[in-house]
This record gives C-alpha cells, structure tokens and sequence, in this order.
C-alpha cells in the first residue's frame, strides 16, 4: 500500500491545528507589508520559535487567531515584527569603515564643528548599539581633550531601530568587556569605563546619541541633512524593489558629499545608484549637485 502524500499545508514537527504553511504564508504577507522583510518558506521553523511565545502569551492557542489579532492590534503587530528582526552584530564589525571614519571623514566634520556648523550622523537599523558605540568612539577619536569638546559642539548621533528590546540594550551602553576586543585600545581606554566585568559608555559618547524607534518602510519623522549614515547588513532582508526604495530615501536626506555605508554583502543599485560614487568597500558617497 502507498502512503497518502502528506498535506502541503503542514509544516514538519508541528501539528497543522496550531500552525501551516498557510499561516506561514499569512505572516509572511503581513511582515512584508509592515516592514519590507521578505520572509522564504525556508524561515517557517523560526516563525514559528519565535511567535510561539507571543501567541501563547496571547492567549491566541493558533496562529491564525494570532493572525487575526495582530491585524487589529498595532502594538502586537509591532512586537510580531520585532521578534522576526535579527540583531546580530559586535563592536568594530567591518573595521575598515570605521578606519575610513577615523581618517578620511573625521578632519571633515572636525572642520565643520570648528566653523560652527551642524554635524549629523544616522546609524540606521543600530539594533543593540555596538555600531553606534563604534562610530561615536571613531569620531571622538583617541585624545579625550579634543573628543569632549567635539561631544560638547553641535554633533549628533540618531541610532534607530525597529526593534524596542534592541534600542532597550543600546541605551543601557553597557555590555561585557570581551565584546569591545574588536575597537582599537586607544579609543576603549578613553571612552570606556570597566565596571564588574562590563564595559560602560563614556556620558560625553552618551550626551550626542539619541536612541529611537523607527521602521525604515514607514514614515522618517527626520528633518535636515544626514552627513554620513550607517545602514549595514540590513537591507539583506529586503527585495530588491524595497532596498532601492530605501537606498533612494537616504540619498534624499544625505548632504551633498555625504556617505553611505552598508553590509559587505549589499550593494547601491536601481535609480539611487546614480546619486552615488563607490569610494571603497562598500563605502558609496553622495554626489554633489
């Protein structure tokens, strides 16, 4: 006798009364929609581990009945969405665009703090803040005297996230000793203080960074000009049509001269690509008018 088929509407391990393919199918929709994450079959394993706590706390007992609540509910949408976002990343992660900071870009934005103008920096997608940490400690540089009066001109750092548990652990700037192993000795002695095991943020790092929530499909609440944005192995999430979008909105609000960095793996492409200059690994700079 030959087994019947088994039903394309199951998911291996877990039984189709609680969660299918077309659940799978539904979420991944509705992620898509709310965020621009493509979401493969291949991820219905992780949906799953990852909602499961979710709609249990919900008391949803299904899926599809947490289905149903996250498409009246925007707070839970919100949590949905930031439980399939991935916050993998360290200290110094792909130095060499902090080595292009420290000496390419930093006497520029120097120069523009010394004449009394406005710098500002975008780390997008920070999720729990060792990017962001990066970049202040590079721009602040290795002598304490210089690094505080820059902290003290007008330079800001906006570090956005979509993800509330993310932006939760990046404020509290504290994380353990081993963790900043990558960052060059010369900026952690003057930037970090060592407390029990952690290492913690410099307030002078502290004052210039302003956490946020943001999704970066939806609406940017931004006014001005950016003079360089960080947005790395994020946009791996998106489609193409999503990253172009989103490559065009930072082209948008990135000064003339401005840069772009992003993840090893991504490139600039579609229209955007046109407003920019490949000036290193994955280093692209805003033309000028």
């Amino acid at each position: 006798m030959t087994a019947a088929p088994a039903s394309t509407n199951t998911i291996p391990g877990v039984s189709p009364d609680i969660y299918s393919s077309a659940d799978f199918a539904q979420i991944a929709k509705i992620i898509y929609g709310a965020a621009g994450i493509v979401l493969p079959q291949g991820k219905a394993m992780l949906v799953y581990s990852r909602l499961a706590p979710l709609v249990r706390a919900a008391g949803s007992v299904t899926f599809s009945k947490y289905i149903e609540l996250i498409g009246e509910d925007a707070a839970e949408l919100n949590k949905t969405v930031a439980a399939l976002t991935t916050n993998h990343t360290f200290f110094y992660r792909e130095a060499h665009h902090f080595e292009h900071l420290r000496n390419e870009l930093r006497p520029h934005l120097l120069e523009k703090l010394r004449h009394r103008q406005p710098v500002r920096v975008w780390s997008a997608g920070c999720s729990s803040g060792e990017e962001t940490w990066s970049i202040v400690m590079s721009l602040l540089g290795p002598d304490r005297s210089s690094g505080i009066n820059m902290a003290r001109s007008d330079l800001r750092v906006l570090a956005s996230d979509i993800a509330p548990h993310a932006i939760q652990k990046a404020e509290a700037a504290t994380y353990p000793v081993k963790d900043l192993s990558p960052v060059p000795e010369e900026l952690r002695r003057v930037w970090t203080t060592e407390k029990g095991g952690d290492a913690v943020m410099a307030d002078a790092m502290r004052q210039i960074v302003r956490f946020r929530l943001l999704n970066l499909h939806g609406d940017w609440p931004i006014k001005g000009h950016f003079d360089f944005i960080f947005c790395r192995n994020v946009m791996i999430y998106f489609d193409n049509p999503t990253k172009e979008r989103l490559v065009k909105r930072f082209a948008d609000v990135l000064e003339p001269g401005g840069f772009l960095y992003i993840g090893h793996s991504e490139r600039v492409t579609g229209p955007a690509a046109n407003d920019f200059q490949l000036v290193g690994p994955t280093i692209y700079r805003k033309r000028a008018a």
